[in-house]
């Protein structure tokens, strides 16, 4: 049996994985796991799949992975499993290429020195945390994140803030890229044009949306060709911010921290990276365990990770499950996780909400605390904006079992 010859930087924090570094991660990953979850399906628990084909073992994709150029890392960003994933392929990937350097999503540029002081040790968490106006710009828990940003700073890995301020991507979508005045589009270039695949995936989310006009959508519809330039806009960004880093530090594996739809199919982010001339990219994807099996097609990313069901919450930390996105009005949902409070309180993507239990909503952390508050077996009363009128929905949380 081959072995891997492996070298951790850090002692203490991933003992777990220091002794057999990338051999370990499935062994790691199988702990989530149980019984129940182990049988057969198209991405077994625990295991890389590559989507079209069949199983692959982590040494040996991990192994070809750390030959890349840039790894794309997704995740659901709600999802306190895929955060668990991201840290442990991070430091497989360490251990294979010690040099590294971190694109998160979840940052805007204009907090960079913010990054780089927190990689040198000057932060304290409170301090990061306020210094990169995550409540207001992000607005999800942080410990889902904090372990990626603690082996960042443990190892003086590079963080990259990859992302754009949303009231650019909010001007385009309202208006257009040309619209924005070039010193306000913080350095980005107009991205490539979506590929014909893109389009219609972004045309099924479009029709969708609560927030489109009356009638039935059409492709030729200006708000349409809006919301995909507005989408170019976030994927392009993301890889302009990659391909940069890669220039900077060619001996270095950019990894990028992303959401999964930026990744998938390689018509975001991978599309925009190819256009820019970065060929060797790795997408990896986490892989849920309720997720259609007839979307695990080839193309859809290098390889995907089986994850087990997801546990129901804490019922000391209720969850309401959704993505927020402070806008002027309140805060807009951008996602709702199957079967969360919110699904049951029909909650939709691209409700606003303005006021919770009679109390203002003026940011995500406005909300957060309002959720917190809130005891197990009690309800939430909310005020939200649906398109052009105001309604009244009841979040209700389980009871503790």
């Amino acid at each position: 049996m081959a072995t891997c010859q492996l070298q951790f930087r850090v002692t203490d924090f991933f003992g777990a994985i220091r002794t057999a570094g990338c051999c370990a991660l499935g062994l790691i990953m199988a702990d989530l796991a149980t019984a129940a979850d182990a049988e057969r399906s198209c991405a077994p628990v625990a295991e890389w799949t590559v989507p079209g084909s069949s199983q692959i073992s982590a040494t040996e994709l991990l192994s070809r992975a750390a030959k890349s150029q840039v790894v794309l890392l997704g995740e659901n960003h709600d999802n306190a499993d895929h955060h668990r994933w991201e840290l442990y392929t991070v430091a497989a990937l360490s251990a294979l290429r010690p040099q590294l350097a971190l694109g998160f999503e979840m940052f805007p540029r204009r907090v960079q020195p913010a990054l780089d002081r927190w990689v040198a040790g000057e932060l304290s968490d409170d301090e990061f945390l306020k210094a990169t106006d995550w409540a207001r710009v992000w607005g999800i828990a942080t410990e889902d994140y904090f372990s990626l940003f603690h082996f960042a700073r443990l190892n003086r890995t590079q963080m990259i803030a990859l992302n754009v301020d949303r009231d650019f991507v909010r001007e385009v979508r309202q208006n257009s890229f040309e619209s924005v005045p070039a010193e306000k589009r913080e350095g980005v270039s107009k991205p490539s044009p979506a590929s014909e695949a893109y389009v219609e995936r972004l045309f099924a989310v479009y029709s969708e949306h609560p927030e489109k006009k009356a009638g039935p959508p059409a492709r030729t519809d200006p708000e349409f060709q809006r919301f995909v330039e507005a989408q170019l806009i976030w994927d392009g960004a993301m890889a302009q911010a990659i391909a940069a880093a890669v220039a900077r530090r060619p001996d270095a594996l950019v990894i990028g921290i992303m959401g999964s739809s930026h990744i998938a199919y390689g018509q975001g982010v991978p599309h925009q990276l190819d256009q820019l001339g970065i060929k060797n990219v790795t997408t990896l994807l986490p892989w849920d365990r309720d997720a259609d099996c007839k979307q695990l097609s080839a193309g859809l990313a290098t390889a995907v990770f089986g994850f087990p069901k997801r546990p129901p919450p804490s019922p000391s930390r209720p969850l309401l499950g959704v993505a927020l996105e402070t806008v002027p009005e309140g805060v807009r949902i951008q996602t709702v996780s199957k079967g969360s409070v919110a699904e049951v309180a029909d909650l939709r993507i691209g409700d606003v909400v303005f006021e919770a239990a009679g109390t203002a909503i003026k940011q995500a952390a406005d909300l957060r605390a309002a959720v917190e508050k809130t005891a197990p077996g009690t309800w939430l009363p909310l005020k939200v904006k649906r398109q052009n009128e105001s309604v009244e929905l009841i979040a209700k949380f389980p009871a503790p079992r």
